[in-house]
């Protein structure tokens, strides 16, 4: 029965991200028209912010779907990676947006080129069209934003583009009341500087899994440490931990203990050391791989990488 659950609490995460996906791409074709025939650097921006949006809930209903696919000989972990590749990928998009929204701003404030809004009726309709958007997605997906790690980006991803909205609205506002253009180019330069940031953060968190980095929050000192003072244990060696993909950390060491013990004591020392690593830091690692030498055991890899 727990794997019914299991399955079917997966399958309505896809939904959920399914349904928030296909609102995301309608209002950002709606967006981009509007953005040509209104000239407005907010409204453009906005939607480059929603392409990203796109992006990432693209990614997250395949990363949903692929997930539920079991790892096999080829895959031994699975698609679990993919989430990781494309948030990656997402994050360079956004950066170049932002950055070019950002020169752009500057261009339209400073430059001796006048940009006049076309039609700032129609901007502020699409403006309250996307919020309402967001905020449907919002709805769809805040029930469910805790489950994982990816469905909390999907979450975060949307409620931050609610923001950008929020300026669209704004800068529609203040044009239609004071009839000054180029607070259109303020609202797009306050996007992108919220883009920015954000994209910065991702690709740093993304790189970090790719190059394989100890997890946040974990110590590899106390690990081992803690690891050495388990009865019998003589010393820690190649020790590594990593991250194969969000809230899926790994861990796998040389263990050197005493001579002369039997199957049933080097039983009874990988549970120690298992469940040290599952309950005793901060970070939890369900995943790890332990080698056991005995003591005087002359191994390749001891004077290589003894960290």
């Amino acid at each position: 029965m727990a794997h019914t659950h299991t399955a079917s609490h997966v399958e309505g995460n896809q939904q959920r991200l399914m349904a928030t996906l296909a609102v995301t791409v309608t209002v950002f074709i709606v967006e981009v028209v509007a953005a040509f025939i209104t000239d407005s650097l907010a409204l453009l921006t906005d939607a480059g912010h929603m392409l990203t949006d796109v992006s990432v809930l693209a990614a997250s209903t395949i990363t949903a779907i692929l997930m539920r696919r079991k790892p096999n000989s080829t895959r031994t972990w699975g698609w679990a990676r993919l989430e990781v590749i494309t948030a990656a990928c997402g994050a360079l998009v956004l950066l170049f947006v932002g950055i070019y929204a950002l020169f752009e701003a500057c261009m339209r404030l400073f430059g001796d080129s006048e940009t006049a809004i076309s039609d700032v009726r129609l901007l502020l309709f699409v403006g309250i069209l996307g919020l309402v958007a967001n905020i449907v997605s919002i709805t769809i997906l805040s029930s469910q934003r805790g489950d994982n790690m990816n469905m909390k980006a999907a979450f975060l991803e949307v409620m931050n583009d609610a923001l950008g909205s929020v300026a669209v609205v704004a800068s529609a506002l203040v044009m239609l009341t004071t009839g000054w253009d180029k607070f259109d180019a303020i609202a797009g330069g306050i996007i992108a500087l919220m883009m920015i940031p954000r994209a910065i953060k991702l690709l740093h968190n993304a790189v970090r899994v790719l190059l394989e980095e100890t997890p946040q929050g974990l110590d590899l000192d106390e690990v081992r440490k803690h690891l050495e003072s388990v009865p019998r244990v003589v010393a820690v060696h190649d020790l590594h931990a990593s991250t194969v993909s969000t809230g899926l950390p790994i861990l796998m060491a040389h263990v050197v203990v005493e001579n002369g013990l039997t199957m049933e004591d080097g039983a009874a020392i990988l549970k120690q050391l298992q469940d040290c690593l599952r309950e005793h830091f901060p970070v939890s690692v369900p995943h790890t791989t332990f080698q056991l030498e005995p003591e005087g055991y002359d191994s390749p890899s001891a004077g290589e990488m003894h960290r």
